[in-house]
Formats: structure tokens, C-alpha cells, sequence
């Protein structure tokens, strides 16, 4: 007789990153816990090393990948556990820079696989909350070749050629593998991913890190990786409230924005996956059979793939809707 728990709505223990360009906004205005400078809450990870653990109820204490291991489709859904198997294929982080990051780009699934066997990393942003005229780095401010790109190198001019721009709460951003990028200081986002933790970092403000060192620049292995291209990755939308609006769909996930001023129902929606929300705005109560989840603005959840109805409660509640396709 079959006696594990039955799966319900599952919220995981927010793992807290220690970075020299964190601040407190994580504490502050999502409620994680922590004193120090902390630049990244890990809220569903699979990155080894950084697995995550469920928070509450009978699954408490349980790492997702033996979760998936042992409920498989029935927590995923089938064709994600068909395509990964019990590797978890993204990576959801709420991020605050009170200080720039550093310069950098991720490789591609081709690039990724060769040099690192790891998944490539493609991600998307969704911006929580932005301080007066703070920025993103986003690709070139010109066309550039290679040989244009190495110069700038080689001269200490690389921030003489990089594209920035303003943002502001509720813009969003696809970055795509190749993409030269970078957070800017008073930026508080919530960050979706491939499951990777690989990153080519090419200037970091000649700022030493939390150890007093430098961190490692990685100009060799960015240089096969950087696309010179315009990188396009403004995501334009007009917000329709209480509906299901695309940001992005991309081959590693498709991301909905929830703005909700009332109760939303969700019935038989991507059976193929496992979806999860990341509120973003405001707070809401996920109800599910007898489960009740509180979500409030820096909460995350996982629905099973086996939860095909349940609904959300709320009268003011933004939430990012993420499933794999």
C-alpha cells in the first residue's frame, strides 16, 4: 500500500546569496530573513549545491530533486519529466543590487554542454521596483565587431561602448544567451531562468568582492559566446487586469502576468507541466481542495502538475505565471 503524502501546492525555503553589490530590500520589503548584504534569494532551485527544500507540510524538509524522483509526471507533468528527468529545468531568484553587477553574459545550450555539461542560460526579468534613473546594461550602443569589441578590451574602454537604459516597476526583459548585460544599482527584480549557474563575467567595476579579492574575469571564454547583434530585449505589453497576459515564450519556459483584482479560477491549464507563481505585487490566498496558501509580494509557489483546478483569492495580487513547454 502506497502511503506518501498527496501533492499539494509546495513552497520551498528561500535560499539567501551573500553579494557585494546586495543590499536589504530582500529583508525589507519581501520579508526574507538574513542581516547581511544579500543580493539573490534562491526561491526554487535545482542548481547543485543550491537544491531546494520544501517549506511546509507533510513534504517539509524534502529536496526537489528527490520530490521529483519520487512523484516524477505526477509533480512535473509528463512531458517535462520526459525531457529532464528528476533535474528541476529552472531557476527562479529574486535579486536586489544596491550596487551595480558586474558585466557579463551566459553561453547557450551548445556552448553550455561543450565546455561546462550544464544547461545554457537563458532568463527573463520583471522589475519590482526601481530607483530614480537606475539602469540596465543591455548589448552595445553601437554596432560593434569582435575586433572592435577586443580593442575596447584591451584599452579599459569596454564602458564606453555598452547600451543603458532606464527602468521602471513592471517592465520586463528577455535575455538571451550571448546578451551582454548587467543589473544597475536600485533595481529590485524577480529573475526566471534555465537551470545554470554559468556566467562569463567580463568587467566588474574593478571592485574587489565580500573576500577583499577580485573576482575572475572570463574574456577568453566570452569571446566565442557574446552576441554583437541588437539585443531586443524590452518585452512591450499593456496590462489587462484580471486576465492571462503573455510576457515572453521562449523553448525553456512561458512566463503570464496575473494582475488580479478579484478571484481568478485556474481549471485543466498546461496539463504537460508543473506551474509556478512568483507574486510580484500585492497578496493573495492559492486555494486548492483543503490547502490554503498565503502568497505575499516576495513569495513563490509550485503547483503540482496533478493540481489541474484551483484558484486564487485576492483583491489587489500580481503574480508571474511560469510553466514549461
Amino acid at each position: 500500500m502506497n502511503s506518501r503524502p498527496k501533492l499539494y501546492p509546495l513552497q520551498f525555503v528561500p535560499q539567501l546569496k551573500e553579494k557585494v553589490w546586495g543590499g536589504h530590500q530582500l529583508q525589507t520589503l519581501l520579508n526574507k530573513k538574513g542581516t547581511e548584504t544579500i543580493g539573490e534569494s534562491w526561491e526554487i532551485s535545482g542548481v547543485e549545491g543550491t537544491i531546494s527544500e520544501v517549506a511546509h507540510g507533510p513534504l517539509k524538509g524534502m529536496a526537489i530533486t528527490d520530490l521529483i524522483n519520487e512523484y516524477g509526471e505526477t509533480l512535473v507533468g509528463e512531458r517535462v519529466y520526459k525531457d529532464f528527468g528528476s533535474q528541476f529545468p529552472l531557476l527562479f531568484k529574486f535579486i536586489d543590487a544596491q550596487q551595480d553587477l558586474s558585466v557579463q553574459l551566459h553561453p547557450d545550450d551548445a556552448l553550455a554542454k561543450s565546455r561546462h555539461d550544464s544547461f545554457g542560460k537563458t532568463e527573463m526579468w520583471y522589475i519590482l521596483k526601481a530607483d530614480e534613473d537606475a539602469r540596465l546594461i543591455l548589448g552595445f550602443n553601437r554596432n560593434l565587431s569582435k575586433d572592435d569589441y577586443v580593442k575596447a578590451m584591451a584599452e579599459g574602454k569596454i564602458t564606453s561602448v555598452l547600451h543603458s537604459e532606464t527602468v521602471l516597476e513592471g517592465q520586463a526583459f528577455f535575455i538571451a544567451p550571448g546578451t551582454v548585460h548587467a543589473i544597475g544599482a536600485g533595481v529590485l527584480l524577480a529573475e526566471i531562468q534555465q537551470t545554470s549557474d554559468i556566467t562569463y563575467r567580463i568587467y566588474d567595476w574593478d571592485r574587489p568582492d565580500t573576500d577583499g579579492k577580485l573576482r575572475q574575469l572570463h574574456t577568453e571564454e566570452a569571446l566565442d559566446a557574446i552576441n554583437f547583434g541588437k539585443p531586443n530585449a524590452s518585452i512591450i505589453y499593456t496590462d489587462t487586469p484580471n486576465k492571462r497576459l503573455l510576457l515572453k515564450k521562449c523553448p525553456y519556459f512561458v512566463t503570464y502576468k496575473l494582475q488580479l483584482t478579484t478571484t481568478f479560477s485556474i481549471n485543466d491549464f498546461q496539463l504537460g507541466s508543473c506551474k509556478v507563481y512568483m507574486c510580484v505585487a500585492g497578496s493573495a490566498q492559492l486555494i486548492k481542495d483543503d490547502a490554503k496558501i498565503s502568497l505575499q509580494k516576495g513569495q513563490t509557489v509550485l503547483v503540482p502538475a496533478c493540481c489541474t483546478s484551483y484558484r486564487f483569492e485576492t483583491e489587489n495580487a500580481t503574480l508571474l505565471e511560469v510553466y514549461i513547454p
